[in-house]
């Protein structure tokens, strides 16, 4: 079943106010800093939309507050894909699938990077297979959008901030109304 515009927003004004797993933001305010950060980098309009929605498997697969403390890897990255592609291009679905290998390529190639996960990035690290090896980082930067998902990743890691001012959900709908295919 496809997620129509109307769905994605009634998950976020249903769901947006849940915390974002151990972290001092919201979901809601978690996807609009993150898509502010890709915006205010000059990233495409697919990429933005990204960045908005790349953690919407958290809103459709609800595994309490922060499921990493109980061992859980929800699988998000993956959750949300089905729901999204009928609606999207895989300019907007692939940086959301491999923003997770993307923080395991970051932490192989990037010697400051792991330093700077939260706690709870860090938990879900190991529940998400640990750091890549030498080979792995390298297969996953030669992967098309990867470029992508590695920006999208350091949106995420940096979309934590309680005082952040972001624009608000309507600004960045009009963004997803934009590369959808489908229009309500």
């Amino acid at each position: 079943m496809a997620l129509t515009l109307d769905d994605i927003q009634h998950l976020f004004d249903t769901h947006g106010s849940m915390a974002y797993s151990g972290e001092p933001v919201t979901q809601l305010q978690h996807a609009l800093q993150s898509a502010t950060l890709a915006e205010q980098a000059g990233a495409s309009r697919e990429l933005i939309v990204a960045a908005l929605l790349h953690d919407l498997g958290h809103l459709l697969n609800q595994q309490g507050e922060t499921p990493t403390e109980r061992g859980i890897d929800d699988l998000h990255q993956y959750y949300a894909l089905p729901f999204l592609r009928p609606l999207f291009p895989d300019a907007v679905l692939e940086p959301i699938r491999l923003h997770v290998d993307a923080k395991r390529c970051l932490c192989a190639i990037d010697a400051s990077y792991h330093a700077r996960l939260s706690a709870d990035s860090v938990r879900s690290l190991q529940l998400q297979g640990g750091v890549l090896d030498d080979e792995a980082a390298h297969a996953f930067l030669a992967r098309p959008y990867a470029q992508d998902a590695l920006a999208l990743r350091r949106w995420d890691d940096e979309a934590k901030d309680a005082s952040r001012v972001t624009p608000d959900l309507p600004h960045f709908m009009e963004m997803v109304a934009g590369v959808a295919r489908i229009a309500d």
